[in-house]
């Protein structure tokens, strides 16, 4: 079982630099608890700054207040970390416990369904996300087209959004698939709502059902990410996505079935991967 300590910090959301410091103080608790602030942050490779911002977020008065919890922290037993694993162990458990979760909530696909219905009707269909979502929406996206006649890629993010946007509704458009993870840019927040205000339906992939963008979403599809490394982990999400794909196939039904295999007898003619 997690002791109080990773319970404390799994209670918050992280940014790297904070998950350095909550890493070292869960492996040194016992010597952190008497380090000063400026000593914790050169054991954690971070800035004093970084540190007075992590206890703050957790809610403690200051450094003082943090550093008693930490003492006393220390003084409780600690969970069995042989049989927790390493660290990056530890982060791959939790990736399994996502993808378990994700597992049953598909047992009611219907939701899922409905948006691969909607994305692969809409044409063009526009596939946008930014800075950290900007590869999942670029794999989406290379994916998509090739079930799909017009893909519209959107990961630069800046005001041209706005006219791409607008372009693609001209064209035809009805429907926008927006992937944000955390931490969520408010340039993402902006195109949602420029696309809601163009009348584009909006299918929001994200990391939770509420969140500061789901009101400008007409649809939600969540996956959790992984937190207990330095960086996030979104396999559950990379798996929801591949879901959606074979729903917007299905939707597609013989139209999607002539695309992949114009796609194969096309490689085939170009060689364009090497044998297996």
């Amino acid at each position: 079982m997690p002791g109080p300590l990773q319970e404390l910090f799994t209670e918050h959301r992280l940014t790297p630099a904070q998950r350095r410091i909550a890493a070292y103080l869960l492996a040194n608790v016992d010597t952190a608890a008497y380090l000063t602030s400026v000593e914790l942050a050169e054991a954690a490779a971070v800035s004093q700054p970084s540190v007075t911002r992590f206890v703050a977020l957790l809610g403690f008065d200051g450094y003082g207040h943090f550093r008693r919890y930490l003492r006393q922290a220390g003084s409780e037993p600690a969970a069995d970390q042989d049989a927790r694993g390493s660290k990056l162990q530890s982060g791959i458990d939790e990736d399994m416990r996502n993808l378990a979760r994700l597992r049953t909530e598909l047992a009611d696909d219907s939701a899922l369904r409905t948006a691969g219905t909607v994305l692969a009707s809409s044409n063009p269909l526009v596939v946008l996300g930014f800075r950290v979502s900007a590869p999942l929406a670029s794999l989406f996206g290379y994916l998509a087209a090739k079930i799909h006649p017009d893909v519209r890629l959107l990961i630069s993010g800046g005001s041209i959004v706005g006219d791409q946007l607008r372009h693609a509704r001209q064209c035809g458009a009805d429907a926008t698939i927006v992937f944000a993870m955390p931490r969520y840019p408010r340039e993402t927040q902006r195109a949602m709502v420029q696309a809601r205000d163009l009348g584009l339906r909006t299918v929001l992939v994200t990391d939770r059902t509420v969140s500061a963008l789901t009101p400008d979403a007409d649809d939600v599809l969540a996956a959790a990410v992984g937190e207990e490394l330095v960086f996030d982990s979104h396999a559950a999400v990379m798996s929801l996505s591949t879901s959606l794909l074979e729903a917007m196939a299905d939707a597609a039904g013989a139209s999607a079935r002539r695309r992949l295999e114009n796609f194969e007898q096309y490689a085939a003619d170009q060689e364009l991967f090497l044998d297996d």
